[in-house]
């Protein structure tokens, strides 16, 4: 399975939670027991009252879903984790220090992945929550100047936002897409409150976290990209937006919503998942290799003998060729060249080996070639090669023309490939 993050609105640690479940409805319950048990450890304090609640929710435009974590039936915002930026695109925004003296919500990195070991999760849930975990705190270090250890995050480290990286995790591991790719992402602008004071969007951190991911200025302000979203984008696109190439089947799709409405756009996250391997095609359907390229230096004889040996290459299908006008009026010759899809490269090598060319073209296309097959029949005294062909309206066949070359006029030789191609057809297991 491959997985592609289409981020309209933005990129927050709810937004992409409610996305996955969206889509993946199934890990709903998985998802609340890593929760509680990833809490058990972090924030004890906070774990028996905590719920994770996904709920539907439509802005007008679309629908989809919103995932929320509350502690005593309350939202993070009424138990005193204050919010005071311009975009709450999610539960929190994550800023850390170097200190020893924090508001009892406050968790220095280490006491994070200590707690993150002990608990009680899946190997693979841990691994990637305390990925995501270790490259928001190097980010954070690396803005502060100081060792990652010691980074103290002011929010990030409460149990809100423990909930929402311990979830993502769990469904990535759960679902072990193959591929995980991104759209552009939304700029934002402006400024969030920090304890720090005022910092630009995107906040320092998420710069850091996004290097070489494309971003794209909507002209919509705000932080659209929250920290512990550029974390996750970080853990699972690597280094950055790419789209996988080729034909995809879409086997899912999900949107969740982040908390803020904005101005003429939808504030939602989409999750597109794709079933491995190509949409479907029809019988025969192949992936050729096309190489193409002109000559006007080489003589016609020597071209002749270079393409029947690039022909019975093992990586050549098959290989033609035709008059051009090139430069100045020039007659040239150009070569196109089938070749296997998997052996592209040795099909050039074998055409630069065996032509003068010095450049050429080369891509990949869809094919489709009817079943076939070949044999050997005894017609009027001679043996005569036949092609055996399975077309839609039935099976037809085509004797090899240098084997009818032995009869004495035109109608012996007609008369020769009728016979041997009724015998064919007549053997009755060809295909």
């Amino acid at each position: 399975m491959q997985i592609h993050l289409d981020a309209l609105g933005g990129v927050a640690g709810d937004m992409v939670v409610a996305a996955l479940l969206d889509a993946f409805p199934e890990h709903e319950a998985g998802v609340a027991r890593s929760v509680r048990a990833a809490l058990a450890e972090a924030a004890p304090d906070a774990a028996g009252g905590v719920a994770c609640n996904l709920s539907a929710h439509s802005d007008g435009i679309l629908t989809g879903r919103r995932f929320a974590v509350t502690r005593d039936g309350r939202p993070a915002e009424e138990n005193g984790h204050h919010h005071d930026h311009g975009h709450d695109h999610s539960h929190h925004h994550d800023h850390a220090h170097h200190g020893h003296h924090h508001h009892h919500a406050h968790r220095h990195w280490a006491e994070i992945r200590d707690s993150l070991r002990r608990a009680d999760l899946a190997p693979e849930v841990a691994r990637h929550a305390l990925a995501i975990f270790g490259h928001l705190a190097e980010a954070e270090g690396r803005v502060h100047g100081i060792p990652v250890d010691h980074v103290a995050f002011h929010e990030v480290g409460a149990w809100d936002s423990i909930a929402d990286i311990v979830a993502t995790a769990h469904i990535v591991a759960a679902l072990g897409a193959s591929a995980w790719t991104v759209s552009a992402l939304p700029l934002g602008g402006g400024r969030v409150k920090t304890q720090h004071g005022p910092l630009p969007v995107p906040a320092p951190a998420t710069t850091l976290l996004l290097d070489g991911f494309a971003l794209v200025d909507d002209g919509i302000h705000g932080e659209r990209v929250t920290p512990t979203g550029a974390a996750i984008l970080r853990h699972l696109c690597g280094g950055g937006t790419m789209r996988a190439p080729g034909a995809r089947v879409l086997a899912r799709s999900g949107t969740g919503f982040g908390t803020r409405r904005l101005p003429g756009i939808s504030n939602c996250l989409r999750v597109l998942a794709f079933e491995e391997g190509a949409a479907h095609q029809p019988a025969g359907a192949r992936e050729i290799g096309i190489v193409e390229f002109e000559v006007d230096d080489q003589t016609a004889e020597d071209l002749a003998q270079g393409l029947d040996r690039i022909r019975a290459h093992e990586a050549v299908l098959d290989a033609v060729q035709m008059p051009v006008f090139g430069k100045k009026g020039r007659m040239m010759t150009h070569v196109r060249v089938l070749a296997r899809a998997d052996a592209l490269d040795a099909a050039i090598g074998a055409c630069f080996r065996e032509t003068t060319t010095i450049g050429l073209r080369y891509r990949k296309e869809a094919g489709i070639a009817l079943e076939r097959d070949s044999v050997s029949v005894e017609a009027e005294g001679r043996e005569v090669r036949v092609k055996r062909v399975a077309r839609p309206g039935g099976r037809t066949a085509k004797a090899e023309a240098d084997d009818a070359l032995a009869g004495e006029d035109h109608a012996a030789r007609a008369r020769l490939r009728r016979t041997a191609e009724r015998i064919a057809l007549d053997q009755g297991d060809g295909k």
